[in-house]
């Protein structure tokens, strides 16, 4: 199955370029109150992903607790436990359900690595249940046969 199928292009999906600011990745990331957003550079490539615990650990670590000064803070510069790992617009589906496992969504970048969507974990696991739906759980005499 192409992976394409499920994806949420870059013009749908809210996302932060490296030098927005701490104030600006809080803003959007309320208003669509989302708990995590792909990072960008200015050439559109995926650089990462910042999560709430990301901002929130770096506001009390590393910035103390003054809104005023999220205005001038890099989103960059803020530790990141951890990024989501981006798949290419060629992956299979092996390649996101893998990824889907330990991650919301998952960023799919093209071949020169310029972001152009997320496949989120919800459309994997949609997809998933509607196969199982389709096909009929096995009885306990086909199972047994099959031992």
């Amino acid at each position: 199955m192409n992976i394409l199928f499920f994806l949420h292009p870059k013009n749908e999906v809210a996302f932060i370029y490296k030098n927005d600011t701490l104030r600006q990745a809080l803003e959007k990331m309320e208003f669509h109150q989302y708990s995590a957003v792909p990072i960008l550079d200015a050439e559109g490539h995926y650089v990462g992903t910042l999560t709430e615990g990301d901002l929130l650990w770096g506001i009390k670590n590393k910035y103390g607790l003054s809104i005023k000064n999220a205005e001038d803070i890099p989103v960059i510069t803020l530790p990141r436990r951890h990024d989501n790992q981006p798949v290419h617009a060629d992956s299979n589906m092996e390649d996101l359900i893998d990824k889907a496992l330990n991650q919301n969504f998952i960023p799919v970048v093209d071949d020169s690595n310029h972001f152009i969507g997320i496949i989120t974990r919800k459309d994997i696991i949609q997809y998933c249940y509607q196969i199982s739906k389709n096909h009929a759980a096995p009885t306990i005499k086909e199972v047994v046969q099959l031992i």
